[in-house]
């Protein structure tokens, strides 16, 4: 069985409070770790105003989880993302090598640092 790298965005209802959206978000986490996967990295980008209004909101809890798994987890994953109310939106992708290299860079903070860099010189 081959595992591959997986990157999901959701978008939760504004709506929640902070438990109810630490809970649905663990709950994913619990469909990853029940199908095979392995957890990389999360983030929480909290808060943030949609491009367009989707079911009259204009906001949205944004949350990011980056996995190695097998193929078949994307599927339940999906479905659970479909029973949830809670959820808004969500995209899945899945990660080739360059992707891979770029977000353990990103994770590293190698482009905060020459944002920084560059902020010095100008």
């Amino acid at each position: 069985m081959e595992l591959r790298n997986y990157e999901t965005v959701f978008i939760l209802t504004p709506l929640l409070n902070e438990a109810q959206m630490q809970e649905t978000v663990e709950k994913f986490r619990e469909v990853l770790k029940e199908n095979g996967a392995d957890i990389i990295h999360e983030e929480n980008w909290g808060l943030r105003k949609l491009a367009y209004p989707i079911q009259k909101k204009s906001t949205g809890f944004y949350h990011l989880v980056e996995f190695k798994a097998p193929t078949t987890v994307v599927d339940a994953l999906e479905l659970a993302y479909r029973r949830d109310e809670k959820v808004v939106r969500f995209l899945t992708t899945a990660l080739d090598k360059h992707a891979v290299a770029y977000n353990e860079r990103r994770r590293n903070g190698e482009f905060k640092s020459q944002a920084k860099k560059e902020e010095v010189k100008g």
